[in-house]
């Protein structure tokens, strides 16, 4: 499974967690078969960094949020900005790339403009 497969189903994860709160491991599990989730510890990281630090996270969003809050987002808007914080403070992949993977995951799974927002906020964080 590639990077990209991997962010998508982290989105996953994260969104799953937004909807009904539970333990990062049992998400995991849920979304990845045995063998796909030792295959890459930084995106374990990044599920588990997203959901840990979810607040801080928020309150960066909603600092460059204009007239809009994090809370008004859809569950997937949500979940995506939280991985990109998180792989922002996991500091192991470029931002430009960062930025790039989650608009694409914006495109496919978000309404419209969706993914605007998501460039937006990710660059101005």
């Amino acid at each position: 499974m590639n990077r990209h497969q991997n962010r998508e189903k982290a989105m996953t994860c994260v969104y799953q967690y937004l909807i009904y709160p539970r333990d990062e491991k049992s998400l995991i599990e849920d979304n990845y078969k045995p063998e796909e989730i030792s295959e890459d510890q930084y995106i374990r990281d990044a599920i588990h960094q997203a959901i840990d630090h979810k607040d801080r996270y928020v309150g960066y969003i909603d600092n460059v949020l204009d007239d809009w809050k994090f809370e008004r987002l859809g569950a997937v808007e949500q979940a995506l900005l939280l991985l990109g914080c998180a792989e922002f403070d996991l500091k192991q992949v470029e931002m430009a790339v960062i930025i790039d993977e989650y608009v694409r995951l914006a495109k496919t799974y978000c309404d419209g403009d969706s993914y605007k927002l998501i460039n937006g906020v990710l660059d101005r964080i």
